[in-house]
């Protein structure tokens, strides 16, 4: 697996995450981010349960342009 670097969080404390990244092979995105609280985990699977082998993460709109970059012209 390649994975193409796109960028972190600029407000990050720490400047560890999140962080975007690009799979060179299928294009699919990789991000890492903060793991939700119990009240917005309950509010996600109140509208669907998130299978065992899925996860639901939290990233701020600032990152919105990571992803932007990431998508390329789709």
């Amino acid at each position: 697996m390649a994975l193409r670097f796109i960028g972190r969080d600029p407000n990050s404390p720490n400047t560890n995450s999140p962080t975007v990244w690009v799979d060179e092979a299928d294009g699919s995105l990789v991000i890492q981010g903060w793991k939700l609280d119990e009240e917005a985990t309950a509010a996600v699977n109140a509208t669907a349960p998130v299978p065992e082998h899925e996860t639901v993460l939290r990233i701020p709109a600032r990152m919105a342009p990571f992803l932007k970059e990431a998508m390329g012209d789709v």
